[in-house]
């Protein structure tokens, strides 16, 4: 999910300057207790006082090295109290080590014995500096070269040498090479070793960065600074905290920092973001490098923008590389992420939320990289429109691993095991697609789901149908599911294998490509019915097929055959309509093809095979409709028309001619059009034709219809009657009828 590491970033190193500032303070509370050590009393440290015309100096040795100096340009004892002032003071310390050399200047200063009262009258400016090399030169020697100095000011100050404690009511300042700072007020406590900063506490870092806090206390045991309502300002961003607490080393650098109470991190610009935590703790390294931290007690997140996300988690730990940047999130206890897609041409609004017991994040150069789950993980596509016709989308898997692309926006999702794909919609059953693996590809533009891949063991069900595959592809954008590698789709009783199966889960269509074989498996025979009417299953192959939910129809194209038992029907094209029991069949180069049979008047069934350029059958009706260059084959001849009507005979009536097995019989042909009936001894034309075939009838009408004789020559009427089991040639006109018998001997 693309939360956005270089505002992370940015933060943390705000974190760094506070953490530097801090420690200078407590660095601060380390010299002010070497002060009271110098400044205590003359009498008890065997101090050397000389006074002339110069001034007045006051000086502290040991082992040969000198502790602290005092200069004064006037010194003035009163004799009431025996209190004393000095005048343009400046005191120089150089530690018991010989290490330091820091500096305090003062114009005016005032001493009372009996309080023990050291009181600083006006400012008070001093200078801390480091002197590695003070050891090893003459006492008192300057160091060659100042390096980070730093430089306070204040006023008011007042240090009492009986008690350990000095305190200003006055604004302190101080200055370093990184950052200048205030705060009003301060008190330090030699008995308990504490320093503390009244209120208003204000560091400026020449990052640009503003460290604020209302009160601040820095203890040396345990050695510790701790800050209230704490706040780190920058252009881009800001950190707010109840408490923050920093834990020091001996060498007054960072090892830990703690934040408690409301912690928050807040970015501004484009894409407002916003962290929130009620805890939080980080481990520093030696050189106040964020090595590690861990938010917990309610992790909240958020991001405003064209994609806007929030989540939330119980406990996210963090992990840092070099210059403080991130490089891993670990988010555990109920983790939740949830990102607004606003509406788009091809998509409608909607949410994607991930929720998951854990889950890792990687970054790299800045910037988020790859995710992993862990533990329960479910990612939910839900509609944000209030009467949206689709439901939620609901997907699942053992572990998700999610991958972004360089502005940190999701880019892919994988996972396995176990992946399932739940989408509801309302008033329907639910569409369930289960398989090994999981891959869902988002849209680089809009953040939208591109497509979903799953494979191994597909299994794909609705209540109504149902559909297994090596493979399956959907995309979000037309709703169509494709199914490779050994597809097979069932509804109702049928099933279909394709090479390659596609379905549209918002219309319920499908389409197959490629050896498409189908079976409806019939529950009851229909006695009524002829071609269609048994209880085998129906087969249907072709190249092709598109179904239909709403009607229930399917087509078939590409070297279509459809047969059940015995009966087939092949064409370029078929139409089944498997409700109502009704094909229609379109030829074009190639004409479409059937068998009947008939009987031959022994009892016994011969085919006869029917081809044309369409046919249209209904069951229930037991009649096919065949249009364009009709043309009927049979052992008895041939019959051709433009059109023919066959009347097919019921399955239960069909059972007295043997050898017929469960193949449609002919009960009876109308034929139209150009109709000529070829027989071996004889040819027949007219326009229209009637056949029945329980005795052999032909009736021949309109066109004056004609029977050619090879041997009897022709015959013509208005109607012409003939059989096909003997001779008889019945031939009428408009006012009588009169039969012709012929009968033909052998020579």
């Amino acid at each position: 999910m693309p939360l956005d590491p270089k505002r992370l970033r940015k933060w943390f190193a705000a974190a760094a300057i506070f953490v530097i500032a801090i420690s200078l303070a407590y660095y601060l509370y380390g010299r002010i207790h070497a002060w009271r050590v110098a400044e205590r009393a003359p009498g008890s440290m065997g101090v050397e006082i000389q006074q002339s015309t110069q001034g007045f100096t006051l000086s502290k040795s040991e082992a040969g090295r000198t502790i602290f100096t005092v200069h004064a340009s006037k010194a003035v004892q009163y004799k009431e109290g025996g209190r004393a002032e000095l005048h343009d003071v400046s005191i120089l310390v150089y530690g018991r080590r010989s290490d330091r050399f820091d500096q305090i200047y003062g114009n005016s200063f005032e001493y009372d014995p009996n309080s023990g009262d050291i009181i600083a009258h006006g400012d008070v400016a001093i200078d801390l500096e480091g002197d590695a090399q003070g050891p090893v030169r003459p006492d008192q020697a300057a160091p060659v070269e100042l390096k980070n100095p730093i430089h306070l000011k204040t006023s008011g100050l007042t240090f009492n040498q009986k008690t350990g404690a000095a305190a200003t009511r006055e604004k302190i300042e101080f200055r370093i090479p990184q950052a200048t700072g205030s705060a009003l007020g301060a008190t330090y406590d030699a008995k308990s070793n504490t320093l503390t900063l009244g209120s208003q506490v204000q560091v400026e870092t020449l990052e640009g960065a503003t460290i604020l806090a209302r009160h601040a206390i820095i203890t040396q045991n345990p050695r510790r600074a701790v800050l209230e309502a704490a706040r780190i300002e920058r252009p881009a961003s800001d950190i707010d905290a109840r408490q923050l607490t920093l834990y020091l080393r001996d060498d007054n650098s960072i090892s830990r920092m703690a934040a408690a109470g409301d912690l928050r991190g807040l970015t501004r610009g484009a894409n407002p973001a916003r962290v929130e935590a009620a805890q939080g703790d980080f481990a520093l390294g030696p050189k106040n490098e964020i090595q590690s931290g861990v938010l917990f007690g309610g992790v909240k997140f958020q991001q405003e923008g064209p994609s806007p996300f929030h989540g939330a988690a119980g406990r996210a730990t963090l992990a840092f590389g070099p210059r403080n940047v991130l490089t891993q999130v670990k988010a555990t206890d109920g983790v939740r992420f949830i990102q607004d897609q606003r509406a788009t041409a091809k998509q409608a609004a909607q949410s994607v939320e991930l929720a998951s017991d854990v889950l890792d994040l990687f970054l790299a150069e800045g910037r988020l990289e790859r995710a992993v789950t862990g533990g329960t993980a479910r990612i939910t596509i839900r509609p944000q429109a209030p009467a949206a016709t689709q439901g939620d989308t609901v997907i699942t898997a053992g572990r998700f691993d999610m991958s972004f692309d360089a502005d940190s926006r999701l880019r892919a999702v994988h996972g396995e095991p176990d992946a399932k794909i739940v989408g509801a919609t309302p008033g329907q059953p639910d569409k369930v697609s289960t398989s090994q693996t999981l891959d869902v590809a988002f849209n680089p533009s809009d953040g939208g789901i591109a497509s979903v891949v799953q494979q191994g063991n597909v299994r794909y069900n609705d209540a109504q149908r149902s559909a297994t595959a090596n493979q399956a592809h959907y995309t979000p954008g037309d709703e169509t599911l494709v199914l490779t590698g050994s597809p097979r789709w069932m509804e109702a009783g049928g099933a279909t294998t394709a090479r390659v199966l596609k379905l549209n889960r918002r219309t319920g269509d499908a389409f197959a490509e490629g050896e498409v074989k189908t079976t409806y498996r019939e529950t009851r025979p229909q006695p009524g019915g002829a071609l269609l009417g048994g209880a085998e299953p129906i087969h249907v192959t072709a190249d092709s097929m598109t179904a239909r939910r709403q009607t229930s129809t399917a087509t078939y194209s590409g070297s279509a055959r459809l047969w059940q038992g015995s009966n087939i029907v092949e064409a370029p094209l078929i139409e089944f309509d498997r409700a109502d029991r009704v094909l229609k069949a379109k030829g074009a180069r190639q004409a479409v093809s059937t068998v009947f049979v008939q009987n031959d008047g022994k009892s016994k069934g011969t085919p006869v095979t029917v081809t044309a350029s369409s046919l249209t059958y209904s069951d229930p009706q037991r009649r096919a409709v065949f249009h364009g260059g009709v043309l009927l084959k049979s052992t008895e001849g041939t019959m051709s028309a433009d059109d023919a009507d066959v009347l097919l005979k019921p399955r239960g009536q069909s059972s007295a001619t043997q050898g017929t097995s469960d193949a449609s019989q002919i009960e009876e042909i109308v034929a139209r059009g150009h109709v000529v009936v070829q027989q071996p001894s004889r040819k027949a034309v007219g326009n229209t034709m009637t056949y029945t075939a329980a005795d052999g009838k032909y009736v021949l009408r309109g066109g004056r219809p004609s029977i050619f004789d090879a041997e009897r020559g022709v015959i013509t009427g208005d109607s012409l009657t003939f059989y096909s089991r003997s001779d008889t040639v019945l031939a009428g006109s408009e006012s009588a009828t009169r039969t012709v018998t012929q009968t033909h001997t052998g020579k």
